[in-house]
């Protein structure tokens, strides 16, 4: 399967060894692939930047295992997606610019109305929710 991560997993998964990294440790060795985008990866070491320097290290190494594209901005809003704010528009276009069947992020505040729900092809997934449906 092509999942597209936000950014707020690649923080995550950088920051600590928990539940995160091994998700997408266990996504990896599975065969899946995740995707991200240039915007997503400049979110995500932005964050870590200013909140977990000592992160960033790991999260470089962490992207060596991802495909990466470069970022699009949306043109003209999609209706399936103008229910998200601006700046998460871009990341669920993305997803869909990339043919990806999930979208994972932890952003409840955003994206949570949309947690189980298909647009443009992909659908949205809370992590715990995306590694009970693909990993039992």
């Amino acid at each position: 399967m092509r999942i597209f991560l936000d950014a707020n997993i690649l923080f995550s998964a950088a920051k600590s060894d928990g539940a995160l990294r091994k998700l997408l440790r266990l996504l990896l060795n599975d065969g899946h692939e995740c995707w991200v985008d240039d915007y997503v990866v400049t979110e995500a070491r932005r964050n870590l930047r200013a909140k977990e320097p000592e992160a960033l290290a790991l999260f470089e190494a962490l992207l060596a295992h991802l495909n990466i594209a470069p970022a699009q901005l949306p043109g003209k809003p999609n209706v399936e997606i103008d229910w998200l704010p601006e700046k998460d528009r871009a990341v669920l276009a993305a997803a869909i610019r990339l043919h990806c069947e999930a979208l994972v992020t932890g952003d409840r505040t955003h994206f949570g109305k949309g947690y189980g729900n298909m647009f443009g092809g992909v659908t949205i997934y809370f992590p715990r929710s995306l590694a009970e449906s693909l990993l039992g």
